[in-house]
């Protein structure tokens, strides 16, 4: 058996540990796990470049479909798909292409939360990831990500790989309570085999937060630019078995330098963004989590 072959084993078997050892979380950790129920949600993914001097922009833009299955005691199945309405891109944004389908559990012990995840993720990748969180204090924190992936092309022609790389993140996040400020600094190993730094000041507002980055790595070198993550309406929502809804949330990201392989490491949820983290509202209260709730749940009884 390869070294390759001998991690793999080893991360599978660590990974299926600790989804076994969170399903003997504590009963108040299962009493704040989201209510069970589906949800419906489409969304819009819009892309543009500047690259060519007879035109300033061309664009991408895909209808981006998906469903979130909360199964209850934290257990969770996504799906999202994008289909394209606008190409200008070529042959790269063509056809109809899955985006996500995974299945996660989110665990606690004490201060420290974790999220096991298994399935496809975004930037064509699948296989397993973990993500860890630890509140040192109300301002400080420390986080971590890993995943063992390999690679899966859903497009025309169905192609795949074999897991062939480890990623992962380490670094901390400083919340400012009084200005609703969060900063962010990891060091991490990417997606296409580049390693980096990421720094980040994120300000939350309602519904709206804003933040500037800056990337290092040593393939491309320097990068920054900003992002805008809008949390969408209706913000008044009444919990169903099945809802239909807008997608939670969207997302404008901008760099200079506009180089897609550096400092890359995929969503294993088609909803996730830097203003939620990775952790539902119910289970992690810090950072964004403590302002107020963007959606306003409403749970629908069976009287009704």
């Amino acid at each position: 058996m390869t070294q390759r072959n001998t991690f793999c084993r080893r991360f599978s078997i660590g990974l299926l540990l600790v989804v076994l050892l969170g399903s003997l979380n504590p009963a108040k950790l299962r009493a704040q796990s989201p209510t069970p129920g589906l949800d419906i949600f489409a969304g819009l993914s819009v892309n543009f470049r500047d690259v060519y001097y007879y035109r300033q922009y061309d664009f991408l833009i895909n209808l981006t479909p998906g469903f979130r299955w909360d199964m209850g005691h934290n257990w969770c199945l996504t799906g999202q798909v994008y289909i394209p309405l606008v190409n200008q891109y070529g042959n790269y944004g063509n056809g109809f292409k899955i985006n996500n389908f995974a299945l996660s559990k989110e665990m606690r012990w004490g201060n420290l939360h974790a999220k096991a995840t298994a399935g496809l993720f975004s930037l064509n990748r699948y296989g397993l990831d973990l993500k860890l969180f630890l509140p040192l204090t109300h301002w400080f924190a420390l986080e971590a990500q890993g995943g063992y992936v390999g690679w899966l092309y859903t497009d025309t022609y169905w192609r795949i790989t074999q897991p062939d790389r480890f990623v992962g993140t380490f670094g901390g996040d400083i919340y400012l309570r009084k200005w609703n400020t969060q900063l962010r600094g990891v060091a991490g190993l990417y997606v296409y085999r580049d390693f980096g730094l990421e720094a980040e000041a994120m300000r939350h507002f309602n519904h709206t937060t804003v933040s500037l980055f800056a990337h290092w790595s040593n393939t491309y070198r320097y990068d920054v630019g900003f992002k805008v993550i809008v949390m969408l309406p209706p913000y008044h929502r009444t919990r169903r078995a099945v809802n239909i809804r807008p997608a939670s949330n969207f997302r404008i990201a901008y760099s200079v330098m506009t180089n897609i392989t550096a400092n890359r490491i995929y969503n294993t949820d088609p909803e996730e963004n830097e203003r939620d983290g990775w952790f539902s509202r119910g289970t992690l209260q810090w950072g964004s989590h403590t302002m107020q709730p963007d959606f306003i749940i409403n749970q629908k009884t069976t009287q009704e």
